[in-house]
């Protein structure tokens, strides 16, 4: 089963409670370390969470800073609890604008963990659903592939996820009813599940109540 998020309210839950905004941003990784180790134990094939969008460069620079901040502590810190975990991790997303020498822990930490057989944990940072399918035309176009080669499965082998499954359920937090530039292509025949519930105070039951909302829906693909 894979399993996608969108991690929203972070800004939300901070700001009703009083607390500068990062302040949900830093509770909203203590989030990501439980719910990653929760599916790895129960045997969640792939989990894809949504850290920041190519659109989220239109924050205020300190919140930007922050957040490169805390992702870079992230990577830092969860070295052994990938590897404690058997996760495999990876990165989706354009590398403009990511500093580095947080470029570089992420490529460390894709390298130490390509051999472990458990959840395959994937975040999207700087990440953009129509900046991926523009970048798979371009490589595409770059390949010279013959236009009747083109169809789904190209278009599919030449996106940031091609070695990935297509996500079976979209949970997204905070309420909100849109994708947000998110998996466009991926999510094609996913279901969808929203919580009220923002980010930082989601939880294993939340997880499993998605889960179980998620076993009882029929699944026809298009067919009857």
């Amino acid at each position: 089963m894979h399993i996608a998020i969108i991690m929203d309210g972070n800004g939300r839950w901070a700001v009703r409670r009083g607390l500068p905004r990062y302040e949900g941003h830093r509770n909203g990784a203590l989030r990501v370390r439980e719910i990653t180790e929760y599916c790895a134990k129960i045997g969640i094939e792939q989990l894809t969470l949504f850290c920041l969008s190519s659109e989220n460069w239109k924050r205020p620079e300190l919140e930007l800073k922050f957040l490169m901040d805390m992702l870079k502590h992230y990577l830092n810190e969860e070295q052994p609890n990938l590897q404690k975990n058997n996760i495999q991790f990876s990165v989706i997303g354009r590398q403009n604008g990511i500093p580095d020498d947080i470029i570089e822990k992420i490529q460390e930490c894709t390298n130490l963990t390509k051999s472990n057989q458990g959840l395959k944990l994937c975040l999207a940072i700087n990440y953009g659903a129509r900046a991926e399918i523009v970048d798979a035309v371009k490589k595409i176009v770059q390949e010279k592939i013959d236009v009747d080669s083109i169809d789904e499965n190209c278009i599919t082998q030449h996106l940031y996820t091609k070695n990935m499954t297509e996500p079976d359920l979209l949970i997204r937090t905070a309420g909100e009813l849109r994708l947000s530039n998110y998996l466009l292509w991926q999510l094609s025949y996913a279901e969808i599940w929203v919580t009220e519930t923002c980010w930082p105070d989601f939880n294993e039951n939340l997880l499993n109540k998605a889960i179980e909302d998620f076993k009882k829906r029929k699944r026809n693909f298009g067919g009857i």
